[in-house]
């Protein structure tokens, strides 16, 4: 059922020039399940050869053409969405019905950039003498460098693929090893629905050889890429050496506040939904729940309830709710921040064990009598983590919201008006969301501020970064 996994370089699906394939693991049982190709650098050569000549022919094809192969791609990957989310649940663990919504997602996702691409508008300038001309036109950048990781590896290539394709561009993806064969499902969609060869790429191999081969290369004019702050610093630097625009969607540490007015039922509920979604690996997870010290007692049985009722198991079973972490990496870091957290205080109200000796679960956490000593408190758990702490004032719980240099997602819960606007007004967050959960649609922003990057993935803003600005003017002859 898992294919074995090719890499996809000017037109053709091929295996790399050594002939050298990597290991993908199950998650749930840490069986190898198949093999995902691995690329050299010969085969970044001809990958940088291709996108530079299908840019070529990719830019001249018209937004409304381009629109078209955009929208009947979302058609495709949705017809294929069963077959797809099967194989995303294999090889990184989430819940079917996870799985799928991110293949279903992808469509929708591929739908708004076509409708993108039909509104690259330029602008006329009013000039200041009779017979002069004074245009603005918006023209594709160039060859993409994209690099997206295993924790959704539709969703986060799928935004990248689809700005540069409708902006005009072609790309170079590099995909995630642990989960590469739902993103070359995606890459197929692209493909059958029309993307000419040259225009996409898809490579494997190990992540910092190749964006250090391709960031610098002078065939590549953008570079965008989701991951960890301090990986997507590095890439930044590299970027910034070569004057290559970026785009950086990098970690979080999201803060949640439930306020002493909320509706904690409805609190719980949201919150604790997704903070266990995708089994906490999530870079838009509520992480810091900061609760009014007035609600917080019933807040925290509410949510250990929760925790303590998911079915946690392999992702293709149908009553699971919470898969493994995606690799065994991931389950030593919960270790050690629930060990860090007891060892300073810490009370375990459920979990804070890895389950049983096969696959990579681990039992869904909620830490109470936490302190900001605690390492869960100031780095990306990444994980099913759920630190519960208690506030008295806004002030204060302002003060501790915004103390990380982390600002990707914010929440808060509250019933004034007020309140809401208040803090709303006072996250330091590129993505704010009250008393719901509202991020990650596509016609919305999607991007961080401070240590968690810059520019957006989503909404209007999001193709502009595949796009140059160019300034025309001219006297009528």
């Amino acid at each position: 059922m898992y294919p074995e996994v090719s890499l996809y370089i000017d037109g053709a699906w091929t295996k790399g020039a050594n002939g050298k394939f990597l290991p993908v693991l199950n998650p749930a049982t840490g069986e190898e399940i198949g093999k995902v190709a691995h690329a050299e650098k010969a085969d970044l050569d001809r990958a940088l050869a291709a996108a530079d000549k299908g840019f070529k022919a990719w830019k001249k094809v018209s937004p409304y053409d381009r629109y078209k192969v955009l929208r009947k791609a979302a058609d495709i990957i949705r017809g294929r969405a069963d077959e797809i989310g099967k194989i995303m649940s294999m090889e990184q663990g989430k819940p079917f019905i996870e799985a799928k919504g991110e293949t279903l997602l992808a469509g929708d996702i591929m739908d708004w950039f076509a409708e993108e691409a039909r509104r690259t508008y330029g602008r006329i300038v009013p000039p200041r003498a009779e017979g002069v001309y004074q245009l603005v036109v918006k023209e594709p950048v160039g060859p993409v460098a994209a690099f997206t990781p295993w924790n959704f590896p539709i969703n986060q290539a799928v935004r990248k693929c689809s700005a540069a394709l409708a902006a005009g561009c072609s790309i170079i993806l590099k995909g995630p090893e642990e989960t590469p064969a739902s993103c070359a499902a995606l890459v197929q969609a692209y493909v059958d629905a029309g993307v000419p060869a040259g225009a996409i790429q898809l490579v494997y191999g190990i992540p910092s050889e190749i964006s250090e081969y391709l960031i610098p290369h002078p065939v590549i004019r953008k570079i965008t890429f989701t991951g960890s702050t301090p990986v997507g610093k590095h890439l930044a630097m590299l970027a910034g050496q070569h004057m290559k625009r970026i785009t950086m969607e990098l970690g979080g540490h999201a803060p949640a506040i439930v306020f002493d007015d909320a509706d904690v039922d409805v609190a719980v509920k949201v919150l604790s939904a997704n903070k266990f979604r995708n089994a906490g690996q999530v870079c838009v997870s509520p992480t810091r729940f900061l609760v009014h010290e007035s609600v917080y007692g019933k807040f925290v049985d509410g949510f250990t309830a929760f925790a303590k009722s998911l079915k946690v198991g392999d992702g293709l079973d149908k009553d699971t709710r919470m898969g493994p972490l995606a690799n065994d990496r991931r389950v030593q870091a919960m270790e050690m921040f629930v060990a860090d957290a007891v060892s300073k205080g810490a009370k375990i109200e459920t979990g804070g064990k890895r389950i049983g000796n096969k696959g990579n679960f681990f039992e869904p956490t909620v830490l109470t009598g936490i302190n900001t000593d605690m390492r869960i408190m100031n780095e990306e758990p990444f994980g099913p983590l759920a630190p519960i702490v208690p506030f008295s004032s806004f002030d204060a719980v302002v003060e501790e919201a915004n103390r990380l240099p982390f600002g990707l997602a914010a929440y808060a819960y509250t019933k004034s008006a007020k309140t809401a606007a208040a803090i709303g007004a006072a996250f330091e967050s590129g993505m704010v969301s009250i008393n719901h959960h509202g991020l990650a649609l596509p016609e919305v922003p999607f991007g961080g501020i401070k240590d968690s990057g810059y520019g957006s993935e989503g909404g209007s803003e999001a193709i502009e970064s595949y796009l140059n600005t160019k300034f025309i003017t001219q006297v009528g002859l």
